[in-house]
């Protein structure tokens, strides 16, 4: 069982290299011990693009990568892969990596039990299913290693364009799907959906580009807290 601690960061959909400042400076504060914490959880898409068995891609975002190794000797560090980001553990050796078929991960705090997701586990259709196992393979992405440059710099250049920020037209009637398929749950967090809401026991995480927040976990509560590079 893991253990979710009061004053756990949690941040959301950061969407490095494209966005990211706002994340490079919290990292930074939370180094230097501006911002105190002792376990740092990661919930998707972080990066815009980044995948394991592969060098090229790394070149984007190196700085982040070594930054977040570099807080991983100090604190724990828990990373759910989210859709823009998988195949993490051969980048990440000192973070607990947690790809998405081992999503959600539950973890205790005091007698409560916390459900965490990226977001895009329930409700999304066969078809994302079947590509998502596609795409999160050794196999695949070691046979697309001939194209890769030429892929990477297409799909980096078109994420570069792509508005990430948007209103969820119906979002309570998702969060009551999403919702069923978690039982003994009390609080069920994810990313994913940029919302920053809450809904019954059911928390959307903000966007650290979108509503410049993240989440900090106190006395059996996500409260959002604004961000503001000084």
């Amino acid at each position: 069982m893991s253990y979710l601690q009061d004053k756990a960061i949690f941040i959301a959909d950061a969407h490095y290299p494209h966005h990211g400042k706002e994340l490079i400076s919290l990292l930074d504060d939370i180094k230097t011990a501006k911002i105190k914490t002792t376990q740092l959880i990661l919930m998707g898409d972080i990066f815009d693009l980044l995948f394991g068995y592969n060098d090229y891609i790394k070149k984007y975002s190196q700085n982040l990568i070594d930054l977040l190794n570099e807080l991983s000797q100090d604190i724990e560090i828990i990373y759910l892969e989210g859709n823009h980001d998988f195949c993490l553990e051969s980048i990440f050796a000192n973070i607990k990596v947690i790809p998405r078929d081992m999503q959600p991960l539950v973890m205790q705090y005091q007698n409560m039990r916390i459900a965490l997701s990226h977001g895009d586990l329930y409700d999304v259709g066969f078809g994302y299913e079947l590509y998502c196992k596609w795409l999160r393979n050794k196999i695949t992405l070691t046979m697309l290693k001939p194209w890769q440059k030429s892929i990477i710099d297409s799909r980096m250049h078109k994420l570069s364009d792509k508005n990430i920020c948007h209103d969820f037209t119906g979002f309570d009637t998702k969060v009551k799907k999403i919702s069923k398929h978690y039982t003994d749950i009390d609080i069920i967090i994810e990313g994913h959906f940029h919302q920053a809401k809450q809904v019954g026991n059911y928390i959307s995480l903000p966007s650290l580009v979108c509503q410049k927040q993240y989440g900090l976990f106190e006395d059996g509560k996500v409260v959002f807290k604004r961000y503001d590079i000084s």
